[in-house]
Order: C-alpha cells, then sequence, then structure tokens
C-alpha cells in the first residue's frame, strides 16, 4: 500500500502487475478501503497491471471536504494520470460502482469497459439508508459490527474480523460524505448513455442493492452483460473471489483490445 501525489491531493493505492495489457482499476464501497480487493489484485495482478484506489478520506488518501461522487472520479482520474494510465478498465462495487459510472460520464475515453458490481443508478431506499447510516457514523466500529452480517454471506470469522476492522478505521467525516455520494445518487441519465463495454455483476443474496437494482442497469446500459452471482451477498468479491473474478475474466476476454 502507498500513496501518490496527485493535481487533486493525495491519493492511496495498492498496485500488482505489469506488461501491455489494458490496466483494470478497483474502486471500493462506503465501508472500506482499497484493501477490500486484494482477492483482485492478487489474481488480475499475475496478467496485466492492477490498481486498488482509495477515494478522498479513506486510507492514504487526503480528506476534501464536502467532496461528491463527481470529485471522487476527478481523484481517480487524476491518480490516473500520475501512473500514467490513459485507459483502464474499470470496476466498482457499490460505490465503486457509481463512481464508475461518474468517472464514464467525465471521460469515456479513459474507460476501456466499466464493471459494475452490487450497485445501480438510483437507490428506492437511498435517503432512508443515507438517513440511517449518517446517524450511526458517530460509532463507526458498532455500525461495522451491526452491518457485516448484510455485507457478506460468509460466515469466515477471519473475513468478518478483517471487513469490521476495515469499516472501523474510516473517518467518520469521510463515511459520511461516501454516504451522500452513494445513498443519494440519481445517475439513471449517465447509466443510459454509457456506449463502452459493461458487465454488471450481483450477488444473488445482496438485500443492500437487490439484484432487481442490477436487472435496471442492465437494462439501461445497452449491450450490457449481467452475471449474477450464487452465495454472495453485498460484498460478492469477497464471499465469492474465485467466480467474482471468473465472471471478469470471461468478461475481459471477449473485449480486450
Amino acid at each position: 500500500m502507498a500513496a501518490i501525489d496527485t493535481s487533486r491531493g493525495k491519493v492511496g493505492f495498492s498496485e500488482k502487475g505489469g506488461g501491455d495489457r489494458t490496466p483494470i482499476i478497483f474502486l471500493h464501497g462506503v465501508g472500506s478501503d482499497k484493501s477490500v480487493w486484494r482477492p483482485q489484485l492478487e489474481h488480475f495482478g499475475k496478467t496485466r497491471r492492477t490498481i486498488a484506489f482509495d477515494y478522498p478520506g479513506y486510507g492514504e488518501s487526503d480528506f476534501v471536504e464536502c467532496a461528491t461522487r463527481d470529485d471522487f472520479a476527478a481523484s481517480i482520474l487524476a491518480a490516473m494520470d500520475t501512473l500514467g494510465i490513459i485507459k483502464a478498465h474499470v470496476c466498482g462495487l457499490s460505490l465503486g460502482g457509481v463512481v464508475a459510472i461518474a468517472l464514464h460520464a467525465a471521460a469515456p475515453d479513459r474507460c476501456a469497459s466499466l464493471i459494475i458490481a452490487d450497485s445501480f443508478a438510483v437507490h428506492p431506499d437511498g435517503q432512508a439508508i443515507y438517513d440511517r447510516s449518517t446517524a450511526a457514523s458517530h460509532d463507526i466500529r458498532g455500525l461495522a459490527e451491526a452491518r457485516v452480517g448484510a455485507l457478506l454471506a460468509s460466515e469466515a470469522p477471519d473475513l468478518r474480523r478483517d471487513v469490521i476492522e476495515t469499516m472501523a478505521r474510516i473517518d467518520p467525516a469521510a463515511y459520511r460524505i461516501g454516504a451522500e455520494a452513494v445513498w443519494l445518487a440519481e445517475q439513471s441519465d449517465r447509466a443510459g448513455a454509457i456506449r463502452v463495454p459493461a458487465l454488471i455483476i450481483v450477488g444473488d443474496e445482496d438485500a443492500i442493492t437487490p439484484p432487481a437494482l442490477s436487472e435496471q442497469l442492465h437494462a439501461l446500459i445497452p449491450g450490457s452483460r449481467l452475471d449474477v452471482i450464487a452465495g454472495a451477498s453485498h460484498l460478492a468479491n469477497l464471499d465469492r473471489p474465485a467466480e467474482f473474478n471468473r465472471a471478469i475474466d470471461d468478461f475481459l476476454s471477449a473485449v480486450d483490445a
């Protein structure tokens, strides 16, 4: 794990791999940071340059007062510039999917494809989730302990502990900004304007962003592909990493130049 200085301030990142294939970038959810992508960094780093970034205020990234989802996207684009990444496959989970859509809206030419996991264009219960999340954000550890059962289908103690500890490290102010960025998003028009290849992934046990929301995204994005992962909840990349990675591998094998 490290951080780089960019035109948008310091941005935390983790990187594996290299080579000539199009890089892949991973964007985390509101209750995690770049470390949530370890299984994907290990897997995809064997065949291509693979990077996971922190948003402003998360991990090693500088805090930005009143940052928006568009500011998060701008931070990722600035980090891409610093790392010399002209174009990448962009994979985001939950808030990461929201940021991926915002990033594409800002710079579609920088996106070789989009992979949107356990996310949405607009959440019908977004305001209520935002209100509950921010009301409980004074005790991030308590919130993490209360939510881990909804985030993961897996009962593995080590995995659950890692998810709790990662969320407990988040600055409550940064968490509230992230919560607004994700739960109050309305990006139906932006999703409908996506013209790069797109894969939508969702866990069939995800009660936070249910499969119906991914089906709506699939309907909004022309030519998109939908992959439902059995036995996975909201953090599908951790619940079923092999299946999650395989879905992306299959997709990239069809779209990579």
